[in-house]
């Protein structure tokens, strides 16, 4: 970000610092009980999926998790918890929307959107070994940092559902929101370290200026631009 000439206010924020933050984020939706363990593996659940037969879809076209666990009784959790399980933490999306009711959020380039995360099914907020999720996380650090725009690609516009009914759970304040388009290769590709595209990194190796770089994106240089969160 430096060498491109953009900025950013305060300190760096680290996740593994963060920790506490999640801990009581995860306690504060338990005590809405609007938690609950999942012990399925990955397995079982394409399984389940699979005789479901027309197990509904999320936006991307993947499997949306059937449920499976979430009718377990309390004395079934505890009993395989304290066994020691693996298990993971996902959020009862239906009792969410029950306790918060209809949800809105403002997107700078589609303007009001209504709140679906049902789409996405009950998304696992955190595991016995990993302590949060891409969804907690950034929802607890921008509030925390008072992000009032958050700036992010487009293919991350659906997980904003989530984002906004954790929000409301949580008693934080919603941000506007800015998806914008992908940046894509000379054949409408997106860059991706999966594809094996162009990093920044080669490209300073290559001897391109950072000034070159904003010309390839099509942009004007920062002067200087600040990034926050």
């Amino acid at each position: 970000l430096a060498a491109l000439g953009v900025d950013w206010d305060g300190p760096v924020v680290r996740q593994s610092d963060r920790i506490d933050l999640y801990d009581q984020a995860l306690s504060q939706l338990d005590r809405l009980g609007v938690l609950y363990p999942c012990f399925c593996t990955r397995r079982r659940i394409r399984v389940e999926i699979a005789q479901a037969g027309q197990a509904p879809h999320g936006p991307a076209g993947e499997a949306v998790y059937p449920g499976i666990c979430r009718s377990l009784d309390v004395d079934e959790r505890r009993r395989r918890i304290e066994a020691g399980e693996p298990f993971a933490l996902r959020l009862d999306v239906a009792r969410a929307l029950e306790l918060t009711g209809p949800l809105t959020w403002h997107d700078v380039r589609a303007g009001v959107v209504r709140a679906r995360p049902d789409k996405l099914g009950d998304v696992v907020l955190a595991r016995k070994d990993i302590p949060t999720s891409y969804h907690l996380a950034v929802t607890v650090d921008d509030a925390r940092q008072g992000v009032n725009l958050v700036t992010r690609g487009e293919d991350l516009f659906e997980a904003t559902h989530i984002h906004r009914l954790l929000q409301a759970l949580l008693g934080l304040r919603a941000p506007r929101y800015y998806h914008h388009n992908l940046v894509a290769d000379a054949n409408g590709l997106r860059l991706a370290k999966r594809n094996q595209a162009m990093t920044l990194r080669l490209l300073r190796q290559s001897g391109r200026s950072p000034d070159d770089v904003w010309r390839l994106l099509g942009l004007p240089d920062p002067a200087p631009a600040v990034a926050a969160g």
